[in-house]
């Protein structure tokens, strides 16, 4: 039986991160930032940015998804992006009136 270390489990993964696991992990953090600085009220639901960071998040994970593709995963994402793409339509319309 073998046990690696921390750094080598660390070193195991790295090496085989891809340039579009960085951008699917990038855009998972931009989300559970989005989420965290909604949950805190330092950015609020109706905003322009929360749509913008929700749409870019999603739309990060789904480049990754492009390179390796999970069905469940994109539906999810394709969605995110097109309800965050409703709010920054709203946002636009409600500054009109």
């Amino acid at each position: 039986m073998v046990f690696l270390s921390a750094c080598d489990l660390i070193i195991m993964i790295l090496m085989h991160f891809a340039w579009y696991d960085l951008v699917g992990s990038i855009g998972v953090g931009v989300i559970i930032f989005t989420y965290i600085l909604l949950q805190t009220r330092r950015i609020k639901s109706e905003s322009l940015h929360y749509s913008l960071l929700n749409a870019s998040g999603a739309s990060l994970i789904i480049i990754s998804l492009i390179y390796n593709f999970n069905f469940s995963a994109f539906i999810v994402e394709f969605f995110w992006v097109l309800i965050s793409l409703y709010g920054i339509v709203k946002y636009f319309f409600s500054k009109k009136n």
